[in-house]
């Protein structure tokens, strides 16, 4: 099930901090970013049978569906970090099939 985590965020006159720290479900095996993507761009379209992820968002917007038991949307800023609880397998994807 999708949800959001508050990460925590220390702040002082000369910047803020945001530490992911203990707060992951899951041990992280793979990281990547997305940035550049184009304004109208529709992403993803996959779940997966056995990875986690967490989208971190660090600057944009972009919005994000989750289908599941019941659908949900979140919108998150953009460049996206997602860490992921496996490594890279195409075999975990799952893809709606087209009607």
């Amino acid at each position: 099930m999708a949800y959001t985590i508050e990460l925590q965020t220390i702040t002082d006159d000369s910047a803020s901090l945001s530490v992911i720290e203990k707060i992951l479900p899951f041990e992280i095996k793979r990281a990547y970013y997305l940035y550049n993507i184009s304004e109208d761009a529709v992403r993803g379209r996959h779940g997966h049978r056995k990875a986690k992820s967490a989208l971190i968002s660090l600057n944009g917007t972009c919005e994000v569906n989750v289908i599941g038991f019941r659908k949900q949307c979140f919108i998150l800023d953009t460049i996206l970090l997602v860490l992921s609880s496996e490594h890279y397998d195409p075999e975990d994807y799952i893809y709606k099939k087209p009607r």
